[in-house]
């Protein structure tokens, strides 16, 4: 980044800044989400956002290795605390928050002191795997479905939105609350598809339009704390967490993808399985491989493995199928004549502990190793596969994933090829954070690790 560039951010800031007052903003807030998938933020006052969005704001190097519960799993060598980055407001994101009167947010990008990108940003880092599909001349559409559960304040989880599961009673005594969500999220120019209650007691989800990756990770961000921000003037506490009762299902951050060439779907028309062209089927093909690693960026926490258990619609087996929902890689091809969105692939054994960009540029990582390596797709699924015994599993190449993050853990170190692609610095702060994570945990209880990691996302 030269100082052309800077001029032209800064030039953009100040046109933006009267609308933004006129709308009553008088701070603006830029954010980053780390290895732990925590949203780590800076603010300035409105005045200020010029000079933020040429020069940025400072953010110690440290923050990748920083822990959920802030701890900072520091690398050997004492280096952590030592050197700067700046962090700088994407401008085309940024929106006026309709649940925090007074603010204004957008993603932030963050470069070295010299206006290089850093090297660990995530953001940056799915944009560069963006770019490397496109020179395949393939696009990518992607969306995160988000569950919640909303609870009374307080540090214990008391359901506040009481009623069956998928019950219209539920949706009848959270009415006042979802109505001031859905409008918010209107007002944000999100574009919600549908919202309904859940499964776990107090749970409810929505799923948002496709959008390219990196647009759908600051979605994932942007409808997240749209939700708890509503759910504070609603005296109701959020949380997204995996496992917020050890007893209960927990919450899932499904992600739906699908690619296309020219404006025409791949995931449709083809002659694979199911209408896939031999291009999707590659790309899921690499994903469906490098699954286990990839629980390490989609599934990060140990929380997240009290939830990845059979029978739990939480995809803890390697295998896809159709309209599957036990299989880690489900496939959806809606209704005949429907939009060709409706044709996309499921993942569904990752959660919101997760960091979206990170979560979505391994993904990518893995689809076009899979390209690359013309990767075929095993036979779907067509039952549940905790109904088969370990014989079967075995002969239709159907593998459990990790039941633990210590697995995943090492599966994601052993996988070199994905790790390479993600960068070796990048990869082993992932790695330290999760270490550290193990090292907090290690001897706990469920309930225990549920209550911890609660309320931190």
């Amino acid at each position: 980044m030269d100082l052309a560039d800077r001029e032209r951010r800064r030039t953009r800031a100040e046109a933006l800044v009267p609308d933004l007052a006129a709308a009553g903003v008088v701070a603006v807030a830029t954010s980053f989400v780390d290895n732990a998938g925590i949203s780590r933020a800076k603010s300035v006052p409105l005045d200020r956002l010029p000079a933020l969005a040429a020069w940025g704001v400072g953010f110690s190097t440290a923050f990748d290795y920083f822990r959920f519960d802030d701890w900072v799993a520091a690398p050997p060598g004492g280096q952590a605390p030592v050197g700067d980055q700046r962090i700088l407001p994407d401008l085309d994101r940024l929106v006026v928050l309709a649940a925090q009167p007074g603010w204004a947010w957008a993603p932030g990008e963050r470069y070295a002191q010299t206006g290089d990108p850093y090297p660990l940003d995530s953001r940056l880092l799915l944009t560069r795997f963006v770019e490397e599909l496109a020179a395949r001349e393939i696009e990518m559409s992607a969306a995160i479905e988000i569950e919640w559960v909303v609870s009374e304040e307080g540090e214990d989880y008391v359901p506040a939105a009481s009623g069956p599961a998928y019950g219209l009673a539920r949706l009848t005594n959270a009415s006042e609350y979802s109505r001031d969500l859905l409008a918010a999220l209107a007002e944000q120019g999100v574009a919600v598809e549908q919202f309904h209650p859940e499964y776990a007691a107090g749970q409810l989800e929505l799923s948002v339009g496709p959008e390219s990756p990196v647009h759908a990770a600051d979605t994932s961000v942007l409808v997240r704390t749209t939700i708890r921000a509503v759910g504070v003037e609603h005296g109701l506490r959020t949380s997204f967490s995996p496992k917020v009762d050890a007893a209960g299902v927990g919450n899932g951050g499904h992600v739906h993808l699908s690619l296309n060439r020219g404006g025409r779907t791949l995931m449709a028309g083809g002659s694979g399985r199911f209408g896939l062209t031999p291009e999707a089927t590659a790309f899921a093909g690499g994903v469906l491989e490098h699954l286990p690693a990839l629980l390490v960026l989609g599934a990060p926490s140990v929380a997240s493995y009290l939830r990845l258990v059979p029978q739990h619609w939480a995809g803890a087996y390697a295998c896809w199928g159709l309209e599957n929902r036990e299989a880690a890689l489900r496939m959806v091809t809606g209704s005949r004549g429907s939009e060709d969105w409706a044709a996309n692939l499921e993942v569904k054994c990752f959660d919101l502990h997760a960091n979206p960009y990170l979560m979505l540029a391994g993904l990518l990582a893995a689809g076009t190793d899979g390209l690359a390596r013309d990767v075929a797709l095993p036979e779907p699924v067509d039952v549940d596969p905790a109904a088969l015994d370990e014989e079967t599993l075995t002969a239709r190449g159907i593998r459990r994933l990790p039941t633990t993050l210590r697995e995943a853990t090492d599966a994601f170190v052993a996988d070199t090829g994905l790790t390479e692609k993600l960068g070796v610095e990048l990869s082993g702060a992932v790695r330290a954070v999760r270490e550290s994570e193990l090292e907090l945990f290690d001897g706990s209880s469920p309930e225990e690790v549920a209550a911890a990691s609660r309320w931190a996302h």
